[in-house]
């Protein structure tokens, strides 16, 4: 192969480039039981967390214990030097709910990690029915910068296991609500439903309008484990979208469960410290950039045959 023109390989390799390096916004959730300052103290579990976190243009963590967040604060400095450290140029932010249940020593949070170069936080918005959650959902209207998909919602909600039909119903109200609020109907719920196993069977799908209602979208499937334990097998955690337009925005097959354990090479033991359960995740496809690149790449090798 020989060039004949030395400005339009330059500008060929650089589209082909864009059209390589254009990815999926990917958005993750995982329930870190109790993770608390005495947690974040322990360097194997800091260490763990941060790499999955930083795989991730979003994570929503559950189940975090941090009235002065100083857990929270402590993660995002060790988020923020591993980016830094491979030269990735990512700065992390989070947004939290306050502490949310029902006895004083157990007021879990909500925390969102996103990286700035991104996404954007437009709105946020604490779930006011106290009767129908343990643990209300704290609901976030982010804008991504590159994806396909511009304003969603994200919904969390980690379950009572006692209350999960009920609460997962529930999820169907707070859509209602919240999207009237914003004007948006790309709500994506995500988070421990404890959506399987004995807490919620197939017969009490019935009983449940995220289930009934076929306008949502369960990515993460009932055969799913999501669960370390070889002692269980429950699809517990799950990625539940609403509406055509977001099922369309987001990636074929990319819903699934992050199992840390083989991506970093960790016995189950190390992965335990973190969490019993495996952090589950969804991409989001990208702009329009690689689709305005490729027919860019097509027109000039039309155009210009004699310069290969």
């Amino acid at each position: 192969m020989r060039w004949r023109s030395s400005g339009l390989p330059v500008l060929f390799l650089s589209l082909l480039t864009v059209s390589a390096t254009v990815s999926g916004f990917r958005i993750c959730s995982y329930n870190v039981p109790k993770f608390n300052l005495q947690k974040a103290s322990n360097y194997r579990v800091m260490h763990t967390l941060t790499r999955v976190i930083a795989g991730c243009d979003i994570c929503l963590l559950q189940n975090v214990i941090d009235s002065k967040g100083e857990v929270i604060r402590s993660l995002l400095s060790s988020l923020n030097r591993e980016t830094d450290r491979y030269d990735d140029d990512y700065l992390y932010k989070s947004v939290s709910s306050k502490g949310l249940g029902k006895s004083a020593d157990d007021m879990q949070q909500y925390v969102f990690l996103y990286r700035t170069q991104t996404v954007d936080v437009v709105a946020q918005y604490q779930y006011q029915s106290k009767q129908s959650f343990l643990r209300a959902p704290f609901i976030v209207q982010f804008q991504g910068k590159r994806t396909a998909i511009k304003k969603f919602i994200l919904v969390p909600l980690h379950t009572e296991p006692t209350q999960a039909i009920q609460e997962i119903d529930q999820l169907y109200d707070v859509f209602k609500e919240v999207s009237k609020k914003w004007n948006n109907t790309n709500v994506m719920f995500l988070g421990d439903f404890h959506a399987a196993c004995a807490y919620v069977t197939r017969a009490n799908r019935k009983n449940i309008r995220l289930f009934t209602n076929t306008s949502f979208s369960w990515l993460i499937k009932d055969k799913v484990d999501t669960t370390v334990s070889d002692d269980t097998n429950c699809a517990y955690d799950r990625i539940v979208v609403y509406g055509e337009p977001f099922l369309k925005a987001i990636s074929p097959s990319s819903a699934k469960v992050y199992n840390i354990a083989k991506e970093f090479k960790l016995t189950r033991s190390k992965v335990l410290e973190v969490s019993d359960h495996f952090p589950v995740e969804v991409k989001l496809k990208s702009s329009a950039l690689l689709l305005q690149a490729t027919p860019l790449l097509i027109l000039l090798v039309q155009s210009f045959p004699s310069a290969l």
